[in-house]
């Protein structure tokens, strides 16, 4: 099982304890400046997402300092017949009681960088620690909901609908899906009203790495 993996000669990725819970709240905060207040992730609920699926949850740290984490648990989704969703929905409002020991897929909840440390492969690490930990529970792969970020930019020009199509079809260069597709990450559908970020128009692509076996 994924104990520690080192990436840039400094920083270092691990499973998250306790202690770096209130660090993790400070974090979303500055990652997710246009997220509801209460889909923001609060240090009690990183405390008992250690208690529900410790296996899942990672952080990456610069000597002690938490710069980025990665939430995840275990879900049940039907990729042929996908049932619509919102975050507070699937994540039980941040606190993961909705964690399915027998779920197939791991389901990302999170991924957050510090800006400052952006470009340094962190997110590129936690998706490939993700997939490793999916095939140690022998899990079909990934399964997340990106969000369409650069919708902001386009929000006066045409509806989400047509910004998912433009960016499915490599029309138009997403800061979040369009790298997670550069990193394996398959585009399964649009889901509308997944929270509330007018960043992103509320909305995300549906997306899935399959493990390799």
């Amino acid at each position: 099982m994924f104990k520690e993996e080192i990436i840039n000669d400094i920083i270092k990725i691990v499973h998250t304890k306790p202690e770096y819970a209130q660090a993790l709240e400070e974090l979303q905060y500055i990652v997710f400046p246009n997220l509801a207040a209460d889909e923001i992730l609060k240090k009690e609920q990183y405390v008992k997402h250690l208690e529900i699926f410790p296996e899942g949850q990672l952080v990456a740290l610069d000597n002690n300092k938490v710069i980025g984490g990665s939430t995840t648990m275990r879900y049940h989704f039907d990729l042929e017949n996908p049932v619509h969703h919102t975050f507070s929905e699937t994540s039980a409002g941040g606190w993961l009681t909705n964690h399915d020991p027998n779920g197939e897929w791991l389901y990302g909840i999170d991924v957050s960088v510090h800006p400052d440390y952006r470009g340094k492969g962190i997110a590129k690490a936690f998706y490939r620690i993700r997939n490793q930990i999916a095939r140690e529970l022998n899990l079909k792969g990934q399964l997340g909901i990106g969000m369409l970020n650069g919708y902001i930019n386009y929000k006066e020009k045409m509806t989400i609908d047509e910004y998912y199509k433009k960016v499915k079809e490599h029309e138009i260069f997403d800061p979040t899906v369009s790298v997670q597709e550069k990193i394996g990450f398959e585009l399964k559908g649009l889901m509308k009203d997944y929270l509330n970020d007018p960043t992103c128009g509320n909305a995300g692509a549906i997306i899935v790495l399959k493990v390799n076996m």
